[in-house]
């Protein structure tokens, strides 16, 4: 089995998250369409997600947190605070690194950290273990070149 998981510059929401690491997105039945898409078929609190919804943002031409002046608002903070401590990942070094390197480059990073080792599927942030083969999950680092 594979879920075919394409990690994209269109998968990146505004506060960092990239939705193909996400549950939602990764689930086979009711599939969420990811943040930036216009889709309905979202969760309620993706759709009302006060980040994204943020004045900031849609009267900005940026797509992305860290270009407003208030970056990081308390916010992107709580938010990076919890993914931090329940899964492993910031939304801050993410916008980080998105600034830095580019989205572009940034998403290929993505994949090469969040790859099951064995069986080569993307990992859900949401999970321990591989939706695909149960192998625990392990965060690859990358480089900061």
């Amino acid at each position: 089995m594979s879920l075919n998981i394409e990690i994209k510059p269109s998968l990146i929401a505004p506060c960092g998250m990239n939705c193909g690491l996400c549950r939602g997105y990764q689930r086979v039945k009711n599939k969420c369409a990811g943040c930036n898409s216009t889709s309905s078929n979202k969760p309620s609190h993706c759709i009302d997600c006060s980040i994204k919804n943020c004045e900031s943002l849609l009267n900005g031409n940026s797509k992305f947190c860290f270009t407003c002046k208030n970056y990081p608002c308390i916010r992107i903070k709580n938010l990076d605070k919890r993914y931090r401590a329940k899964y492993g990942m910031s939304m801050i070094e993410n916008l980080d690194t998105i600034k830095e390197k580019g989205v572009i480059k940034f998403t290929k990073l993505e994949k090469y950290k969040w790859t099951c080792s064995k069986c080569g599927n993307i990992i859900c942030v949401h999970r321990e273990n591989c939706l695909v083969c149960g192998t625990k999950r392990v965060i690859h680092k990358y480089s900061s070149n």
